[in-house]
């Protein structure tokens, strides 16, 4: 079907054609016909990248009443990007419907402009939920002739902790508005929502809920968790033209991944909530412009990044929340084009991507990691292509070719090409030269830990405990032992559970595959020039109780001849005390007992 068969009005059908609009993608198709036959309320499911803005947009804009300046549509979202990027679409499909204003306020920008545009009048507000929570108690914004509101990215405002906020924004519009809810995914939460402020809502799936898009190929590499940047960058020079977003789990491990790359040499950045709105749109920028091969990111700050054709999707570590990974993977293979999604993890992961697959109902595909040669293969050819598809400016290049051609007479043809070849491509040669292989040989790693596992004991939840010599009276805390673990400890998958804080020692629970490695980090380690003591909590309760037993079975053992001995030996004490009855008491200088003076 084509959007006029859809029913979209003349003047929004021009301004989507203008922008390359040809058919209706799935989400489109599905969700635009309910909506111009009955304004009604309704819940999509689908993927990021599937059209879901023009699914809301259109039918948002089309229904308004533009004979009044009231605010009659809300839209919300959970991030900055994803707020100004949906009110840019909007703004574009409404170009020939001058009423139709579209505003958009969110944090990081001034709350002054904003009010401003606000002022002028706003048929339509774009909004993150904290800084329409904040305009509104301050009474800039009005909502109670909102007819449509709209929850784009639903699941990911409640995973961002918007619960509370959602709840106060929606209570301030009508009872009388019809709700819009897209989501990747259906948690409880998201339930509770369509539950609580929606009415017989309608439902479309596109594909199967909760699953990822079918144009994304999933894999994964297994290596050790300290090869896992050598793995990153193994990944980045085996597929030369990658344009990919790099998830990390914290901001400081994405700056720390984003300088790395920098330094040795690649074109990537940092986006984190760190950076001001000013440095966040500066990396965007050079990021859609393709300045930026790759993008390292948290999950909140890469949320509703409109940028086409990435080939990559790399999961630098999984996030903690398994159904982030389809919001994660849905990144890339979008709007009919393939893409592939990348995991590095270690064998102690792989348990996750059970469960992952569980949900997007897809199988990975372990991949091997690239060896040295594998890499310095890829990229001699990617070079011959170059070569191949350069465009030569003959006009430009014809002045300077008779003095090259005197100057490189003397080789032939399969030297000079080696020559040339080599000016680029001797550098990965040297590199790679004598790269070891990063692939984890699941035998004997799994031998190795089942070998450490017996060393420590598990609780009912694969946890270990843990004893450290750090105690109150070392001034420590729970979250400067996580700190210490973080930090000493290569591996930062590590799971940290119960802390129990003594006067002079600690306990604590950590994820017992690790714990032995804890135990190894360690060693030899200080804490304000204190040794540092860490042991699996069982051996040190078994060494006690040894070190106990022994103590106990070294004491003498009382015959009756030595019982009798010592009670003779105690009864002529007390005759001594008594004989001796006018001494003077120990401590008191100079006087007896009965103040005396005997000096």
């Amino acid at each position: 079907m084509t959007f006029s068969e859809l029913g979209v009005g003349e003047k929004i059908l021009k301004a989507i054609e203008e922008l390359g609009f040809e058919r209706p993608m799935p989400v489109q198709e599905a969700v635009l016909p309910i909506l111009f036959e009955k304004e009604t309320d309704l819940i999509a499911l689908a993927q990021t990248g599937t059209g879901k803005t023009a699914a809301f947009g259109i039918p948002t804009i089309q229904n308004l009443d533009y004979s009044n300046q009231n605010t009659e549509a809300v839209v919300l979202s959970p991030t900055r990007e994803l707020c100004v990027q949906i009110a840019n679409d909007l703004t574009k499909y409404a170009k020939y419907i001058p009423e139709c204003t579209v505003v958009p306020v969110y944090g990081g920008a001034s709350i002054e402009v904003q009010k401003k545009a606000l002022k002028k009048g706003a048929k339509i507000i774009v909004a993150t939920p904290g800084r329409i929570n904040d305009l509104l108690r301050r009474k800039y914004i009005d909502l109670s002739n909102v007819k449509w509101a709209v929850l784009d990215e639903a699941d990911e405002m409640l995973d961002m902790g918007f619960k509370d906020d959602l709840d106060f924004i929606l209570a301030q519009t009508p009872d009388t508005k019809h709700t819009m809810l897209f989501s990747a995914t259906m948690p409880d939460e998201v339930a509770r929502i369509a539950k609580n402020y929606m009415n017989d809502p309608k439902e479309v799936t596109i594909g199967v809920r909760n699953s990822g898009s079918a144009n994304v190929r999933h894999c994964y590499y297994l290596v050790q968790a300290k090869d896992r940047y050598l793995a990153l960058k193994r990944i980045a020079d085996y597929y030369p033209s990658i344009y990919a977003i790099i998830f990390c789990r914290t901001r400081s491990e994405t700056q720390e991944v984003a300088t790395a790359l920098i330094r040795d040499g690649y074109n990537a950045d940092a986006l984190h909530g760190d950076l001001s709105q000013a440095q966040r749109d500066h990396v965007m920028e050079r990021f859609r412009c393709r300045n930026l091969q790759m993008l390292v990111a948290t999950d909140v700050a890469a949320r509703g990044l409109d940028v086409s054709n990435l080939t990559h999707v790399i999961n630098y570590n999984l996030p903690d929340e398994i159904e982030q990974y389809t919001h994660r993977s849905g990144r890339t293979g979008r709007a009919d084009k393939t893409g592939i999604s990348i995991a590095i993890i270690n064998l102690r992961e792989k348990h996750k991507i059970k469960a992952i697959e569980k949900i997007i109902k897809k199988k990975f595909e372990q991949v091997p990691v690239p060896t040295g040669m594998d890499v310095c293969e890829k990229q001699f050819y990617n070079m011959i292509a170059k070569v191949e598809r350069v465009e030569v400016k003959y006009d430009e290049i014809n002045k300077f070719t008779s003095e090259v051609v005197k100057r490189l007479e003397w080789m032939d043809k399969k030297e000079l090409i080696s020559r040339f070849v080599s000016v680029e491509f001797n550098r990965f040669l040297e590199y790679y030269k004598n790269s070891p292989d990063l692939n984890v040989k699941e035998k004997e790693e799994k031998q190795k830990i089942d070998k450490k596992k017996s060393k420590v004991q598990h609780n009912d939840v694969g946890m270990a405990r843990l004893f450290f010599n750090l105690g109150y009276a070392d001034k420590i805390l729970p979250q400067r032992l996580i700190g210490l673990i973080n930090d000493t400890c290569d591996n930062k998958d590590i799971k940290i559970g119960k802390i129990d804080i003594m006067e002079r020692f600690s306990y604590v629970d950590v994820d017992g595959y690790y714990a032995n490695e804890i135990i190894e980090a360690f060693h030899g380690e200080t804490y304000k020039r204190k040794p540092l003591i860490v042991e699996a909590a069982n051996a040190r309760k078994a060494g006690a109780d040894k070190k106990s037993k022994k103590k106990q079975n070294s004491l003498p053992v009382e015959t009756p001849k030595k019982k009798e001995a010592k009670g003779d030996k105690k009864n002529k004490r007390k005759d001594r005390n008594k004989d001796t009855d006018f001494a003077p008491k120990k401590g008191r200088k100079g006087r007896s007992r009965r103040g005396e003076n005997f000096f």
